[in-house]
């Protein structure tokens, strides 16, 4: 698998971010050329950044340092990342400037990466239990279709938030899907046997979704 970090994501030209687009829904990559169909390998964990505008003082507290680009402008910077690639990101953060008080916070307890690690380990393999007998071992590779049937169907009463957002077309169904898989992610990092109502919000939020 491939770990690709972009920086400044809007600075990429349109072809080079869309060409994204097979790899993060497929795993794989199709040339077609005039006489040659190859196939290749091409699972990736993409990683995008991007400021909040061109100049990269949107939303600042610092008055010395107020935004100064129109708001028209913002917007086309960040349509520059296409709503079908949009479609394909599971979560977006929004990180603020680090305070000088946290800045000199040294003594503050944080989980070190040998703990995040296992972490991680015992929510994979926890995983790979639940789809022992399928062609899958991590949640990211379950398609849609099995969880939303018989075998992996959560009840309506949990699902409700997202088959609101759905309903109303905040969701497409390809993001309905990444968030189910977002939301057995999180329930497997916490030791649950599912997800219920509130691992489901927790994903749509990270989403960029409204949780409610």
């Amino acid at each position: 698998m491939y770990f690709p970090f972009l920086a400044e994501a809007p600075e990429f030209p349109g072809t080079v971010l869309d060409a994204l687009r097979q790899p993060l829904e497929s795993g794989r990559i199709e040339i077609h050329r005039a006489r040659v169909h190859a196939v290749l390998p091409a699972r990736t964990q993409l990683v995008l950044a991007s400021n909040p505008c061109p100049c990269g003082n949107a939303g600042s507290r610092d008055p010395g340092t107020e935004c100064s680009c129109s708001p028209s402008k913002r917007v086309k910077y960040l349509q520059r990342i296409s709503g079908p690639l949009n479609d394909r990101i599971d979560l977006r953060l929004t990180v603020e400037r680090v305070p000088g008080v946290l800045l000199a916070d040294t003594e503050a307890a944080r989980p070190s990466s040998a703990v995040l690690r296992h972490r991680v380990t015992m929510a994979r393999g926890a995983a790979a239990e639940r789809l022992r007998g399928t062609p899958w071992s991590t949640n990211a590779e379950v398609p849609g279709s099995w969880l939303r049937g018989s075998a992996a169907r959560l009840p309506r009463a949990d699902t409700v938030v997202l088959d609101r957002a759905y309903a109303r077309g905040a969701r497409t169904l390809r993001g309905y899907d990444r968030v189910l898989r977002v939301a057995w992610s999180i329930a497997d990092l916490a030791g649950r046997p599912r997800p219920k109502r509130d691992e489901i919000a927790q994903a749509l939020a990270l989403r960029g979704g409204d949780p409610r």
